[in-house]
């Protein structure tokens, strides 16, 4: 039962993450130009990325028996909190949402680093965290080139 729990409260971070993921992107997708509209479908994408990992993640916990988280991290909120006041000071520009969005990918990586050092974890779990993980360095990649190619 206490495997059950742990893997339950793991679980339930990811899902956290993903919430903050989601509302990150959302939020980014406001701040953007008319012009930028590669970007609002790139992030529309990243969204939908992550209410799929939710998903996967919920039914998990769900099929553990355990309750489901619904809300963002304290972290998460913080960090849209940040966005905003960075966005007062610098503007809605290319460069800085990709920062931002940057940094979420950062903590959404290593949120997925700590559920999989966790040692009691059963196989199919891993698993499933492990190649959540691998898509989401794809999207962090992503995000990152583009920044990149702003500078």
């Amino acid at each position: 039962m206490k495997t059950t729990t742990a893997t339950a409260e793991v679980l339930n971070d990811l899902v956290q993450i993903n919430n903050d993921r989601i509302e990150g992107y959302e939020k980014a997708r406001k701040e953007l130009k008319d012009g930028d509209n590669d970007l609002k479908s790139l992030f529309l994408n990243m969204i939908e990325e992550s209410q799929k990992y939710k998903m996967a993640l919920a039914t998990e916990v769900a099929a553990s028996g355990q309750d489901i988280e619904t809300g963002t991290t304290t972290s998460g909120k913080i960090y849209r909190g940040w966005m905003d006041v960075k966005a007062i000071f610098t503007g809605h520009d290319r460069q800085t949402v990709l920062n931002n969005c940057e940094f979420g990918e950062d903590a959404a990586q290593a949120a997925y680093k700590l559920a999989l050092e966790e040692e009691d974890l059963p196989s199919n779990i891993r698993e499933l965290i492990s190649e959540q993980k691998t898509s989401l360095r794809r999207s962090h990649d992503e995000i990152k080139r583009l920044r990149d190619s702003q500078a």
